[in-house]
């Protein structure tokens, strides 16, 4: 009785364990298979570093196998959609290329390809002073000082452009320096009239480059002009009539002639 009672009790676990496994399994099995059954879709990606400004070719680009629900807007399916651009950006190896990170080649060097629209790059003479110390990449931020000679060896100086993108430095255009170079130039993205006012300012005077902070887009607000002083209103003060001038009495004075036989007198009268 007793042995038949375990014996029961056995197989009942070992039922339940059966099923307990077979329940996992599937599990296991569904969990495993979900991403298979998810459509691949082709993407382009990074087949090395591609740094800034750099022209992309076929050896630069590969096609990857993406699960669609992990396939980025913007991205390309294609290689010939992305050779013959330029990066706008390092673009590292397996990183999928974006459309905001590329742009339409049109000719001349890469680096006109990478200007923003509606501005000019405009290269300054420097040297180790006025360059930061060679502390200066591309994609740097800076504000230009201009001074001005004023007469007796005084200087007027004033912040002549704010927050200008430093496109190059000499020939470079790779933001992948990590060590300070004293370079010679420092080519800026400028608008038509900012780009005016810089070589009006190197021609006047000298112009210093002063490094921000990457996170700093602050610009400081154009002073107002100072008010003019209010015109006092003049009223014209009513002087009083000038008093007449006493006239002066003028004495009339005549001769009288007095004859008294062969005497002859004159005399004077007043009148």
């Amino acid at each position: 009785m007793f042995k038949s009672r375990t014996v029961l009790m056995l197989g009942f676990a070992l039922m339940m364990g059966l099923g307990a496994a077979y329940l996992a399994r599937g599990w296991a099995m569904d969990r495993l298979a979900s991403p298979a059954t998810e459509d691949g879709v082709p993407v382009v990606v990074a087949a090395l570093q591609v740094p800034f400004g750099k022209k992309l070719e076929a050896s630069d680009l590969r096609v990857a196998n993406m699960p669609r629900s992990m396939v980025p807007s913007g991205a390309y399916k294609d290689t010939a959609e992305v050779e013959s651009t330029v990066a706008m950006t390092t673009i590292y190896p397996g990183e999928v290329i974006l459309r905001e990170k590329v742009v339409a080649f049109g000719g001349g060097s890469a680096l006109s390809a990478v200007i923003a629209p509606n501005k000019r790059a405009v290269t300054v003479r420097v040297n180790d002073v006025i360059g930061v110390a060679g502390f200066l990449m591309p994609g740097n931020r800076v504000d230009v000082v201009s001074a001005i000679p004023n007469g007796n060896r005084r200087y007027q100086s004033r912040t002549l452009l704010e927050n200008v993108k430093v496109l190059a430095v000499d020939q470079t255009a790779s933001p992948e320096k990590d060590k300070p170079v004293i370079v010679r130039a420092v080519t800026l993205e400028l608008s038509s009239a900012d780009a005016e006012e810089l070589v009006k300012a190197t021609q006047e005077g000298v112009v210093q480059l002063a490094l921000r902070n990457p996170l700093d887009d602050s610009i400081r607000p154009i002073p107002e002009p100072e008010p003019e002083p209010e015109k006092e209103e003049v009223v014209a003060e009513v002087k009083p009539a000038p008093k007449p001038a006493p006239r002066r009495a003028v004495s009339t004075i005549s001769r009288v002639t007095i004859i008294r036989g062969t005497e002859v007198s004159t005399s004077r009268v007043s009148m």
